[in-house]
């Protein structure tokens, strides 16, 4: 991580805000509780809760990585920033939905979600599949944009590595999302529970380009670490 290159802009401090919103959004979707019972249905619900809190954390991140690293803001980046936020917070309901209804089948609730049909099942999958599809590439757009402008940027050898590093990993986890769509929306109804757990992907397909990832990134560095030796001799 490079260090930051500027204070912390108005589109920043605008995209934390909406990051804040959509927490706050996930929080006023749960009722207060008005009896002993309510109250201890809403802490079982709060599994769903943290894995929806955890994905936009995840998703803070990720954003946050980005405008440390490079500090855009011209207009097609705060045009990518917006549609990006846009998504965010279109989405907000539909993952707390998927979560509710996920730990519905492993948490005993006293108000669990109703039991969706196949047909509803695959097309709740395929809206949150192709939200998830349309963040990450959101993300990729963003870094790509950024390499566009490596020479205005000063972007050193290791940074260039990094920024397209980082485009790869965002593809992957939109492919990932490609997959869940593709067996939502295709599939046979009698697989639409498969849709949702093609997400369990996404650790293998990061740990495998990740680790290759590292070693290209180590074997830049010693490279790098010659030239400067050789060029010092």
């Amino acid at each position: 991580m490079v260090p930051r290159r500027h204070e912390i802009s108005r589109l920043e401090g605008f995209s934390d805000a909406v990051f804040a919103f959509a927490l706050a959004l996930l929080v006023v979707s749960v009722e207060a509780p008005s009896s002993y019972a309510e109250l201890i249905d809403r802490m079982l619900g709060g599994v769903s809760f943290a894995c929806s809190f955890a994905l936009l954390a995840w998703l803070w991140y990720e954003h946050n990585s980005f405008f440390r690293r490079f500090g855009l803001q011209d207009g097609y980046t705060i045009l990518l920033n917006s549609l990006l936020l846009f998504v965010v917070l279109l989405y907000v309901y539909p993952l707390k939905f998927m979560f509710d209804s996920l730990f519905a089948r492993f948490v005993p609730r006293i108000k669990p979600p109703e039991p969706m049909e196949l047909w509803e099942l695959a097309n709740t999958a395929s809206i949150y599949s192709a939200g998830f599809i349309a963040i990450f590439v959101l993300f990729a757009l963003l870094y790509r944009h950024a390499l566009s402008r490596r020479d205005e940027l000063a972007l050193s050898d290791l940074e260039v590595f990094d920024a397209r590093s980082n485009i790869g990993h965002h593809l992957i986890s939109a492919g990932v999302g490609v997959i869940a769509l593709v067996i939502a929306s295709m599939a046979p109804l009698g697989l639409a529970p498969v849709a949702p757990m093609a997400f369990c992907f996404m650790g293998p397909a990061h740990f495998i380009y990740g680790s290759r990832s590292g070693r290209n990134r180590r074997a830049l560095e010693e490279q790098l670490a010659e030239t400067a030796i050789a060029s010092a001799s």
